[in-house]
């Protein structure tokens, strides 16, 4: 009766409060959620085990668009509109209008060049945006960094980045975030005219900051409006030192606070418009398909 009740709840895409500190469960049945954004009213954000791009409307989840073969692990909207999805599993940058129709994809570089694992996005203030390609799994260290022009040419921007995961801009948009995910950290590059990068250093590791026992592996990474830097991130092993945690950092990469959630995997996350309430993909099941998850909302306190 308890499954019943929760997958109707599922199906309804119902929220329901659950835990007394104000976290909330959006959908208690996604697969591998990730690379959420708000747009216009609504939160999209990806199903990696679905091949989908899903939305909440603040009342129930719909499958917005969907393609075999994607594996999606982010969404963005760019500025004349349409959607974008790095799909994963392809090794495209699919494209979507936005009324859902599947668009023509990006395959390769301005040098022809194709993408190895695209994995998220990052907007400049410029109309264009940055993504990171993982490379190869693994202690390979062949992770790539691009940028899309507003006019849709693509150019590579950094390379040899372990694992390239979460990406964010600098409100200033004078510094580039990457996560390095088997690295255990983040990079930073400055951004200088043409949008090209230069001065790569780490700004902060993970191990280092909290002194875990166990590696970290961050994930996803987004600013707020005070410059704060939000880090997710998905452990290896759900039981580990830290699983569930989201880690905030200031400017310096200095810690600020600890966001805990009820599941081990807490990869990317989206702010609501005033910022009062962060919206966190997360997963249950770490290991093996579908990657049981939930989409959750906290306070941002």
């Amino acid at each position: 009766m308890k499954q019943h009740l929760i997958g109707l709840i599922a199906a309804l895409g119902i929220a329901f409060q659950a835990h007394a500190d104000g976290v909330k469960v959006l959908n208690p049945d996604v697969h591998f959620p990730e690379g959420p954004i708000w747009y216009h009213g609504k939160l999209y954000y990806v199903e990696y085990d679905r091949n989908s791009v899903t939305v909440w409307d603040g009342k129930a989840n719909s499958i917005f668009w969907s393609q075999k073969g994607c594996g999606p692990s982010a969404v963005i909207v760019t500025a004349r509109g349409e959607f974008l999805t790095t799909c994963y599993d392809n090794n495209t940058i699919g494209r979507i209008a936005a009324d859902g129709k599947t668009l023509p994809p990006y395959t390769h570089d301005k040098d022809g060049h194709p993408f190895l694992g695209p994995n998220d996005f990052a907007p400049d203030t410029h109309g264009g945006m940055y993504f990171t390609a993982s490379g190869d799994p693994g202690p390979v260290i062949n992770g790539k960094v691009y940028y899309l022009a507003p006019d849709g040419t693509i150019s590579l921007e950094a390379s040899d980045v372990h694992s390239a995961n979460g990406v964010a801009v600098s409100k200033d948009g004078k510094i580039l975030y990457v996560v390095e995910t088997e690295g255990h950290r983040l990079l930073e590059f400055k951004i200088g005219p043409g949008s090209r990068l230069s001065g790569r250093r780490v700004f902060v590791n993970l191990d280092d900051l909290t002194q875990n026992p166990a590696h970290l592996y961050p994930d996803g990474v987004k600013i707020d409006s005070k410059g704060q830097i939000y880090i997710g991130q998905n452990p290896h092993d759900i039981h580990a030192p830290l699983a569930g945690t989201l880690f905030v950092v200031n400017a310096e990469g200095k810690l600020l606070r600890k966001l805990t959630l009820p599941s081990p995997g807490v990869p990317n996350l989206a702010f609501s418009p005033d910022e009062k309430t962060l919206y966190v993909t997360a997963l249950d099941e770490i290991d093996k398909p579908p990657y049981q998850g939930k989409l959750y909302s906290i306070p941002n306190d």
